[in-house]
């Protein structure tokens, strides 16, 4: 069966025959189909796309390692889907790739989706001494995306902050850092997203 629902995925012909297909792959939570949920990444299918995003989801920390090894250097779009389910799995392994990612990545789209990701990782698998550590680089690293030029990443940004602020050992940083942002900022959404996480922080 597992290999019928690969082939089907990679034997697809037309763009409604592979979403059928990697819809069928996905729903199936099968660790032997990481590997082409992962490829259907990069095809030029954004339905396709998303629900391999799902699948991989589903199938949770048996497809991070995957994802780690298989980023796309090359195809922003797969690479963005990628950050999007390591952001969704929220497995710390993936900690580093999102720092990065939301810091260099020159697609808007990855840099957005790692911003996010970056305020909700499962913190509680890193061992005890590493959780402040990895939670003040997060933090750090939010703090200078919060800054870019792009008012969508700063948008961004904000949500992981907010999400972020969670947790106590970074809360008071991150309710500093909120208000001057709240004094500086210029644009009406970000200024309005802010607020937002100000309130609820």
């Amino acid at each position: 069966m597992t290999n019928n629902l690969i082939q089907a995925v990679e034997q697809a012909d037309t763009p409604g025959t592979l979403i059928a297909a990697v819809r069928a792959l996905a729903d199936a939570r099968l660790e032997a189909g990481i590997p082409t949920l992962i490829a259907a990444l990069g095809y030029n299918n954004p339905g396709a796309a998303l629900l391999a995003v799902e699948g991989l989801v589903q199938i949770g920390v048996s497809a991070v390692e995957p994802l780690l090894e298989k980023l796309d250097g090359y195809n922003y779009g797969a690479r963005a889907y990628a950050i999007r389910a390591l952001a969704a799995i929220a497995d710390p392994l993936a900690l580093e790739v999102l720092n990065t990612a939301a810091l260099n990545d020159f697609a808007p789209s990855v840099r957005r989706a790692a911003a996010k990701g970056l305020g909700n990782l499962h913190w509680h698998k890193l061992s005890p001494e590493q959780i402040q550590s990895a939670q003040e680089k997060a933090f750090d690293t939010l703090r200078q995306v919060s800054q870019d030029s792009d008012w969508s990443i700063r948008y961004a940004a904000i949500v992981g902050l907010q999400l972020l602020a969670k947790e106590p050992s970074v809360k008071p940083h991150i309710q500093t850092h909120l208000q001057q942002m709240l004094a500086a900022e210029s644009d009406r959404a970000v200024r309005a997203r802010v607020q937002l996480a100000t309130v609820s922080t």
